[in-house]
């Protein structure tokens, strides 16, 4: 069985959503090391889904989309990604959002969805 290749896309709303938990960490809690560190964390855990995109169960959410969301825990943190499968010969594993566990992720994923 042939594995299937997925190239990596982000979207700009999830580098603001990582800038602004990343900023708050180094700046207002003072601690670049940990800032630094998760950066690390979401890179390392994005590269090891990268292969299996879809091995794991879809997010389910309150509305219907056309593609499912999947979701890759980093501590307090929830990268939120969608499997872009148009063509066959171009899958997309797509990163849209970076939240922090305790947020209301339903209202913010309707928010500002593409």
């Amino acid at each position: 069985m042939l594995s299937k290749k997925y190239r990596l896309s982000y979207l700009p709303l999830f580098y603001e959503d990582l800038d602004e938990k990343v900023t708050y960490i180094a700046e207002v809690l003072k601690n670049p090391k940990a800032a630094n560190d998760l950066l690390d964390k979401v890179e390392a855990a994005i590269m090891e889904r990268l292969p299996v995109a879809e091995s794991f169960e879809p997010y389910h959410s309150i509305r219907k989309r056309k593609y499912p969301y999947y979701r890759i825990y980093v501590d307090n943190y929830v990268v939120y990604y969608v499997v872009i499968d148009d063509n066959p010969d171009d899958l997309v594993m797509e990163i849209r959002r970076f939240l922090y566990n305790g947020q209301n992720r339903d209202k913010l994923i309707l928010q500002r969805e593409p």
